[in-house]
């Protein structure tokens, strides 16, 4: 193995993989910490953590663990990937996780990039947009979890990390990867982590190339651009081909996210598909039977793609926090879904679409999946996964991401047909 990744949540994770599968490399997602060791044809391995919301002590604790499976590979480069919005409370888990990585593999800094222009993602002086807005602006303000109401990612990792923290200005990135390199090396000696301003994709290729001889780097799937190339000129890797035959099967999609496009995703859907609505607060006092719900989907496969929800306005989602508590509520509703997709597999649904990055990790884990191979890209970040030990297709969405047609045209690609 020559590149060893780290992802914060499950979805992030296979949009990681994704960029790394069609940049060439024979990539393969392992959710958790593998017991065993990879196959020796693996040039890319994903470990998927569900890490982004616990205590930072165990967040560092599992991405240790991660780290060491990984250099036991034989990696030659480590990947920390977050969510492309920075998720994250002032108090962790990004800093504390780099942190500790960082001490552990001895690097003498770290790139810090979530940039994702495919999906509107971009830092410029430091400050991370969402499209045309501030990321304080774009509606992850009033993130349930982990509301980013700060803009300046130098700004909201320091409070994070006792760390000195650098920039690489945009008029240093558009000369391109030499100019990168010099200022990594140079402007930034300092500094432990250094955030690289980033626009285009053109920019994560330079930044990727620039970051050729560094062990550790981090950010969102973009940074992962130009990695491949590095390897490929090097002469370490050719190009993996990607065989999708697609799954057949009942279909279902599941959302837990309460974002944006999520949100509008669910209403575009329940206009052609049959949709069901499961309560928090039912979810919470336990009267929400994910039997039922599983009976309800099964019954309703001759309709179209069965969708069901927890999603709601930002302002029932406090509500319901309010009512029963923050941990309370995340909980609840993450154990109902991964009841509700064991129920659903037992009753022979084969191709499963989830959106939101704690939901999926929670179905994920219930469902007790290993490993995924990584298959066509449904939409940008997005791609169609192979269960790597049965018979079981899964589109892992985060929140913000994909078209409004995406629970449709995604279990369509499960399914093998072409976009």
């Amino acid at each position: 193995m020559l590149l060893g990744c780290i992802g914060d949540d499950f979805t992030g994770s296979s949009d990681l993989a994704n960029t790394l599968a069609k940049g060439g490399m024979r990539t393969v997602q392992y959710n958790g910490v593998p017991a065993t060791d990879a196959d020796a044809s693996v040039e890319a391995g994903v470990v998927a953590l569900k890490t982004r919301t616990i205590p930072a002590e165990e967040a560092v604790k599992q991405s240790l663990a991660a780290l060491e499976w990984l250099r036991r590979q034989g990696c030659r480069q480590y990947l920390f990937k977050y969510c492309s919005t920075f998720d994250s409370t002032p108090e962790g888990n990004i800093g504390p996780v780099l942190d500790a990585l960082s001490e552990a593999l001895g690097a003498p800094h770290a790139i810090v990039c979530p940039a994702f222009p495919a999906t509107g993602r971009s830092i410029y002086q430091g400050h991370l947009f969402v499209n045309d807005r501030l990321l304080s602006e774009s509606g992850m303000e009033k993130h349930p979890l982990t509301p980013m109401t700060d803009p300046d990612l130098r700004r909201w990792l320091a409070r994070q990390t006792a760390q000195g923290i650098g920039h690489v200005p945009y008029g240093i990135v558009a000369e391109g990867s030499a100019a990168i390199r010099h200022a990594l090396d140079v402007s930034n000696s300092g500094s432990r982590y250094i955030v690289v301003d980033a626009i285009l994709d053109k920019d994560l290729t330079a930044i990727g190339e620039a970051a050729q001889a560094d062990i550790l780097l981090s950010g969102g799937s973009g940074i992962a651009l130009g990695l491949p190339a590095n390897f490929r000129r090097a002469g370490l890797i050719g190009t993996a081909a990607t065989h999708w035959m697609g799954t057949q099967g009942p279909a279902a999609a599941l959302c837990g996210s309460c974002s944006t496009m999520s949100r509008r995703q669910i209403a575009e859907h329940r206009k052609s598909h049959p949709a069901r609505v499961v309560e928090v607060d039912a979810v919470v006092d336990g009267t929400a039977d994910p039997v039922d719900y599983a009976d309800w989907a099964i019954a309703q496969q001759q309709h179209g793609v069965p969708l069901i929800f927890s999603s709601a306005e930002p302002e029932a989602v406090a509500a319901a926090q309010d009512r029963h508590g923050k941990e309370r509520v995340a909980t609840a509703v993450e154990g109902f879904f991964g009841a509700l997709a064991r129920q659903l597999s037992s009753r022979g649904v084969r191709r499963l679409v989830t959106a939101g990055g704690e939901t999926s990790g929670a179905v994920v884990s219930a469902l007790g999946i290993s490993s995924f191979e990584i298959g066509p890209e449904i939409d940008p970040g997005v791609p169609a996964l192979k269960a790597g030990d049965r018979d079981m297709a899964l589109a892992l969405k985060s929140g913000n991401f994909g078209s409004a047609d995406f629970f449709e045209k995604a279990a369509g690609v499960l399914l093998g047909e072409a976009r």
